[in-house]
Order: C-alpha cells, then structure tokens, then sequence
C-alpha cells in the first residue's frame, strides 16, 4: 500500500507499535486514550475560540494522523487533507462540579475507531465555577503528553493573539512527517541503530535483573513456588482485569522548590531524584539492592522534535544496584551517568529490547522484573507574556481524566501544576492496587527525597531507616 486516499502512507514507528501491541491485546480499546482539559478564568468567544482550534489543528501535520489497514494485516498511517473539524460544545455551567469531571471521564472512556477516522475528539467547555475553555481525548497513537500540551498551548496562543494587540502570533508547528521519515529510515538500519542496538543487547546480558514491587517480596516468593525454580528472579506482573483509575497527590509549592533547587544545585534532573526516591523505597519494601522499574524518554531534543507532535515516548527498564552504603548522592550519580547513556541510545526500539530479553533470559508471556514506571513532564504550559498581564494574572486549569483502563499494573506521572507545586498521579489497575497503598508509596517516596537531599551524604540505609 502505497496510498490511501491520496494521501501516502507510512509504517508505524518503534514508540507506535509498542503502544499499537498494548491495545490490541487489551480487552479495553479505550486503554490509549489521554483525556485532558484545560480551563480559564476568562470568558471566551466561543466562535473565535472554535477558529483558533481549527486553524492549530490545520497547523498539526500529527493530530490529523489516520490509520488503515491492508488485507495482509499491515497497519499504516496517513496526514488527511481536507477534512472540517468536528469541534462541539458543552455548557457545565448548572452541572456539579464533581458531575462535570465524571462525564468527561465517561468521554475519555469511549474508545476511537481504529481505521480511516479521526483519532481525537475536541470539545468547548464552560465550567460550572465560570472557567471556560476546552475539553480533549486524543489516541496515543498520534500524540504524547508533551505533544498534546504543545497543542493546547497552540490553541491559546492563537487565541491571544487574535484577540489582544501586540501579541504574536505562535511560530509554526514543525513537521510531523518530515520527522516520521528520518525515524522510519533510522529504524531501516543505520550505523547509529546498530550502535543503539548493541548498548542495551550489552546491557541485557551482563547479568539478570530481579523483581521488586511496592507490595514486597509475596509476588515472586508466590513465582518461585510456581515455577518450582529458588532462584526465579522474574515474576508475572500481569492481570486479567484491566479496570483502571487515577489517584492524584499534591505536593505544595514551596517543598516542591525544594526539590527542583537541589536538583540545580547538585546537577541532576527531577528525574534522577524521582527514580533514587522510587527505587529506595522498593530497596526498603524488599530488602535487595538491585532494583529495576521503566521509565521513558520523551525523545524531544531538537526544536523540530518539541514541535513536530507526534507520539515520541520510548519506555526503558531502569536498572540500579545501589547499596545502603552508598550515599545518597552517590546512588543520584549513578542514576544520572546511567540515563545520560539511555539518552544518547533512546530512538532503540522498545519492542526490540523486550523481544531480546524475553528470548535471552527464557521468560514466559507476561514475566518481568519491573513492577512499575515513572514519567516526568517538564512544565510545558507555563506562559508569562502580555497576554497574562492584560487579563490582570490570568488562572488556568490542567485536569486529566482516567479512560478506566490501563495495560500496566502501575504508572506514576509526575506533573507541575499550573499555580505551583508537583502532581504525583498514579494509573493503576483497581483490581492489584489499593488506593491506600498508593498513599503509602506517596509519603515513603516523599519522605526518602526530602531525608535525602536534607543531607545528601547520609548514606542510603541510614535514609530508608529514618523513612
């Protein structure tokens, strides 16, 4: 197949085929759906607004991405060309509150079509506390979350700058095809993929991870039981039920500071510190050293990367063996010379990794080491031109919405909040996690950080002990 519709196709990438695998095995189709809306404290033209809607959705080559299918069961995507935006809208404005967000959670839990259709749905708001704007569900076949913040951000900003004098307009979005083809080609076969590829071959087979998971060491003593195997360090990590939910936490702004200026100070990412706070608290939950959750790469170094849309998420198992001898800061070192190698070999297919290590190391459908992942999203939205000064501090509202189903057992998202502060929103499977569970992983990991970088040369064990 070489075109549909006129339009010309193309593969899927590495990041779209490995979430393509999650949802086709998924009994819930709507397990990709990312909904968000984002709300102001500003009464909008709703016309103008629906303008400037359609105009960014003209201006992003990535969000009229379809898919189709040929009859040897090959997927393809296509940009279509020429299709009107279906925008509607939705008055809130004598709902409760609380009866808002479940019917826009109700929106994010009806799956796409998958084939020759649009793979987003964009509704205006007016909220019941007089914020307006705009309600949005998108596939994550066709965008990430940095991608859909982008959009959002798009969307506003050509909003200002219609409606206000001496404010720009927003430079263009970059091409999403021409950064499709460089990955396709890359995935043909380069020496830089060769290279990739033998990173974390090199990586897999330099000795066996182990499981470790929030609930302790029951999980794999259950797998080694099963397997009949002492030494199992794998386990089944997977469930029949898929019904999902979100749980948010909120740090406040000022400890939230703390932990972004420690990370300046010492020369690490958020990131870093997330992951050395996750894996001590799985350290001290299981009593080894060697610890392993995935994490992901948004992949978006480049000007023509942050703006090309597009799904660019790679998910990595991240492995760590720090002792509780180690300081603090020493396991932060470690983590941030490990991820800056994961960055300069992050476009590795995904599946590739976990089809290698499924054969090396022999493991079943369904075995792993790792019991959870970890995003961070870079504050993105954050906008402090004219626009905000004319409209005298303008407010604004980020919520996401569960799409009640998750492949994974556990995933933590770690978001700035637009008036300050950290979301720690956890997506977990209701049937494997308890929402007081959750809580506990939140304080310990809370905790673990703030005894860290309060004195960073504590040693590791002294930390998990005054946690």
């Amino acid at each position: 197949m070489k075109t549909r519709k006129g339009n010309k196709v193309y593969g899927l990438t590495s990041a779209q085929k490995l979430h393509y695998y999650s949802m086709k095995y998924c009994p819930k189709k709507q397990v990709l759906n990312i909904g968000t809306s984002l709300t102001i404290q500003v009464e909008l033209e709703w016309d103008r607004l629906r303008e400037c809607i359609c105009e960014a959705i003209e201006r992003c080559e990535a969000l009229r991405v379809q898919f189709t299918e040929d009859k040897e069961g090959n997927v393809y995507q296509y940009v279509a060309k020429g299709q009107e935006p279906q925008i509607r809208h939705f008055d809130f404005g004598h709902w409760e509150e609380e009866h808002a967000h479940d019917k826009m959670t109700e929106w994010t839990s009806t799956p796409f079509e998958l084939y020759d259709t649009p793979m987003y749905e964009i509704v205006m708001i007016k909220m019941p506390d007089n914020f307006h704007g705009l309600y949005m569900k998108v596939n994550h076949l066709i965008m990430d979350a940095q991608a859909l913040i982008a959009f959002l951000k798009d969307v506003m900003e050509l909003y200002s700058s219609k409606l206000l004098e001496h404010v720009p307009a927003p430079k263009d979005m970059s091409s999403y095809v021409k950064q499709l083809e460089k990955d396709l080609e890359y995935e043909a076969g380069t020496k830089s993929a060769q290279r990739d590829r033998e990173f974390f071959e090199n990586l897999i087979t330099s000795s066996e991870p182990i499981f470790t998971d929030i609930y302790g060491s029951g999980k794999l003593e259950a797998e080694r039981k099963r397997t009949g195997n002492p030494n199992q360090r794998a386990c089944i990590n997977t469930s029949n039920n898929v019904d999902a939910n979100l749980a948010s936490f909120y740090l406040e702004e000022e400890p939230s500071l703390q932990l972004m200026k420690f990370c300046e100070e010492q020369h690490v990412s958020l990131t870093c510190l997330l992951l050395m706070g996750l894996r001590t608290y799985l350290q001290k939950e299981n009593g080894v050293d060697d610890i392993s959750v995935s994490t992901t790469i948004a992949r978006r170094a480049t000007l023509s990367e942050k703006r090309c849309g597009g799904t660019r998420i790679h998910s990595f198992p991240f492995r760590t063996v720090i002792t509780k001898e180690d300081t603090f800061l020493e396991g932060l070192f470690k983590i941030r010379d490990m991820q800056n190698q994961y960055f300069r070999h992050a476009n590795y297919s995904p599946s590739e990794y976990y089809a290698f290590r499924k054969n090396y190391y022999n493991l079943e459908n369904g075995q792993t080491y790792e019991a959870m992942a970890l995003t961070y999203q870079p504050l993105l939205m954050k906008y402090e031109g004219p626009t905000v000064e004319k409209m005298d501090g303008l407010q604004y509202n980020v919520r996401r919405y569960s799409n009640s189903a998750c492949a994974h057992t556990l995933y933590l998202t770690v978001s700035h909040r637009p008036l300050g502060g950290l979301d720690f929103c956890f997506e977990h499977q209701t049937g494997v996690v308890t929402y007081e569970k959750l809580q506990e992983v939140y304080y310990y990991l809370c905790r673990i950080m703030f005894r860290g970088i309060e004195d960073c040369s504590r040693t590791v064990g002294e930390v998990i002990n005054w946690s």
